[in-house]
């Protein structure tokens, strides 16, 4: 089973990334769950939210305690929010930064077995969305770091979903098929 725990802030689509990528892993026949934590519920206060995908059924119904993923969507988090809390031994860490994963991983006093990458979805959000939404490109390095499926069929089912909310605005389901790929493509951290 793999579990995620997403840090964000409050209208930066934590939970709804979280959601859309279980429902992907679901269309390929994974059991799924995706669930957020509240705490303040305002804009711009820090948000948890989890995933948890699986060949077999999921009989836990409970936070993720100790995940193998931890995806950051607001680097300002960093010192604010302990984001590695519990991570497991030889875990993945991504965050969305356009820093050099070596660099968040000094700044963070890392272990070297905490495989770190770092994405700068910010920019891409902007550039192909025209807004700053780092939860949709966050799926696209999620996908390289831990290889849910190949990029076609995950970009195929990201499809399939977002037409679910956007039919109505083809452009908004475009530019963040954009920003999917660019982001799986542009993860820096990866060896080869």
């Amino acid at each position: 089973m793999l579990e995620i725990r997403w840090h964000g802030r409050g209208g930066q689509g934590s939970k709804t990334a979280s959601i859309l990528l279980a429902k992907i892993a679901s269309a390929t026949g994974k059991h799924i769950q995706a669930f957020p934590e509240y705490g303040p519920e305002r804009m711009g206060a820090p948000v948890l939210a989890y995933t948890r995908i699986s060949d077999g059924p999921i009989h836990l119904h409970c936070q993720v305690e100790t995940p193998d993923l931890v995806v950051v969507l607001d680097p300002t988090l960093i010192g604010t929010v302990d984001i590695t809390q519990n991570l497991k031994k030889g875990g993945n860490l991504i965050i969305n930064s356009d820093y050099e994963p070596d660099k968040i991983r000094d700044k963070l006093g890392l272990a070297a077995d905490v495989n770190t990458y770092t994405i700068d979805a910010n920019t891409i959000s902007e550039e192909e969305i025209g807004r700053i939404f780092p939860n949709t490109p966050m799926l696209g390095a999620i996908n390289r770091v831990v290889n849910l499926m190949d990029q076609d069929s995950f970009l195929n089912q990201a499809r399939e979903e977002l037409k679910k909310k956007f039919s109505h605005k083809p452009e908004v389901i475009e530019g963040n098929m954009r920003s999917i790929d660019m982001a799986y493509r542009e993860v820096k951290g990866l060896n080869g």
